[in-house]
């Protein structure tokens, strides 16, 4: 009998591929001061009431310590975006997308800054003078705001969107246990089509 704790869960070998979506691809390159963005996006009160605890508590169970207090900036993103698809799927991408969450949601840092996208880079690995280079020449610009169309015109209107290779898309932020099931069912599916 296999002991089921040596026995991977679904998914653990599964290496996401990120890919671009734009909440405000309107936002000024330099960005926006965050308490002006959140009057005018949800109103004088939306400053006051802050981030809601239960986003607080759920991050913190999963020992991420969110300090949206910290978050000067609300930077346009395509420069980050950017960055990411330069750098590839794998591995190297995740850790990148998993440092870029940190320094805008944990630490505050201007993710519109192209000395802090470098610093994320080479924490991950990446040659820094290289993705500086990169985001300073604005190569790849034009096919980061394709990807980021396609993804509106598949009707993608929010992120987390999870697409699966069988085509099927899961959006919003979804449970360990739910990405599993999804993800066990599709490698059935991608089985089954191979059998055929």
């Amino acid at each position: 009998m296999t002991d089921r704790r040596s026995v991977p869960p679904a998914g653990a070998d599964v290496i996401p591929r990120w890919r671009p979506f734009q909440l405000y691809p309107q936002l000024p390159m330099e960005g926006l001061d965050r308490a002006t963005f959140m009057r005018a996006r949800f109103g004088d009160e939306a400053a006051r009431r802050g981030t809601p605890q239960v986003i607080l508590d759920e991050a913190r169970g999963a020992g991420i310590e969110l300090n949206y207090g910290a978050v000067k900036r609300v930077p346009n993103t395509l420069n980050g975006h950017r960055l990411v698809d330069w750098v590839g799927p794998g591995a190297q991408q995740h850790a990148l997308m998993d440092t870029l969450f940190r320094y805008y949601f944990c630490d505050g840092r201007d993710l519109g800054d192209l000395e802090v996208l470098a610093d994320a880079a080479a924490s991950v690995g990446v040659d820094r003078n290289a993705a500086l280079a990169t985001l300073s020449s604005g190569d790849g610009a034009d096919d980061v705001r394709t990807l980021v169309q396609d993804a509106y015109d598949a009707g993608v209107t929010g992120v987390p969107c999870f697409v699966l290779p069988t085509g099927y898309a899961i959006p919003g932020a979804q449970s360990v246990e739910t990405l599993t099931r999804f993800i066990e069912r599709a490698r059935e599916m991608e089985q089954a089509d191979a059998r055929t």
